[in-house]
């Protein structure tokens, strides 16, 4: 069921975005060769709880950390460990914050250092997909809609675009009514309408579509090891305008 909010209820969750926003361009500034994912986490953790939120990912379903961090060929969920980034890498930080019961949610692409043209490729193609989409997501369109943008301009590219997992509600929860698939596929297509908080989350492969989790049950990494990258935003659709919560550290909404 998707769970419709007030303007009251979406102010808090500005409220925790603002927060998220903040510990993502702290790390975004830690981010440089030699760094370990461990250290980044850490970071994000103790800076969330001292600015009185928690860390929405630690602990659920049994995740072991704050931040994802995915480097490379890592889609999603990369657990933090002591491995030190590279020149050239790209990382994808993954994050979400639970601020007095109000959950946000982004995720932003960074390469460390000088990356190679296709990787920023990747990078600024996938972040278009995630503009395009919001551009969807206006009262009387369906989610759908937002599905076809983010679709039509990563095969465009010739990327590969992950079907396994997808965009969603946020807000009262991590994970909440309706899925946003980064595809046009079966399945429910809702109208979208005011009071809905979305997570939209293109995740774009250099190569293939198809992905595999990894032994420790967490770690989603392309099949053929190519790069990926992932961008999310948490919006607001209000009766007048669609509102992009999370700001990305390059300072811009999209």
């Amino acid at each position: 069921m998707i769970k419709l909010k007030t303007v009251d209820e979406i102010a808090r969750i500005r409220d925790s975005c603002m927060l998220l926003n903040d510990t993502l361009e702290e790390l975004v500034r830690m981010v440089d060769v030699g760094v370990t994912t461990s250290e980044l986490d850490r970071f994000a953790r103790d800076y969330i709880v001292r600015h009185h939120g928690k860390p929405a990912f630690l602990g659920y379903e049994g995740y072991p950390a704050s931040l994802c961090a995915s480097v490379n060929q890592v889609v999603i969920h990369g657990i933090p460990d002591k491995r030190r980034l590279k020149e050239g890498d790209i990382l994808g930080l993954d994050l979400g914050v639970d601020l007095g019961g109000y959950i946000s949610d982004a995720a932003y692409t960074i390469g460390v250092g000088r990356i190679s043209p296709e990787a920023n490729a990747l990078l600024e193609i996938t972040k278009d997909c995630l503009r395009l989409g919001v551009q969807q997501a206006v009262p009387g369109n369906r989610i759908k809609d937002i599905s076809a943008a983010v679709f039509a301009r990563a095969h465009a590219a010739g990327y590969g675009i992950v079907r396994q997992f997808c965009g969603h509600g946020v807000g009262f929860s991590l994970h909440e009514d309706p899925q946003i698939p980064n595809y046009v596929g079966p399945g429910p297509n809702p109208r979208i309408k005011n009071g809905m908080v979305l997570a939209i989350e293109p995740m774009i492969n250099l190569g293939v579509d198809e992905v595999e989790i990894l032994e420790d049950g967490w770690t989603v990494q392309t099949v053929d090891n190519s790069l990926s990258a992932h961008f999310e935003h948490t919006i607001a659709i209000l009766e007048d305008r669609t509102e992009v919560l999370t700001v990305h550290p390059n300072g811009s909404r999209l």
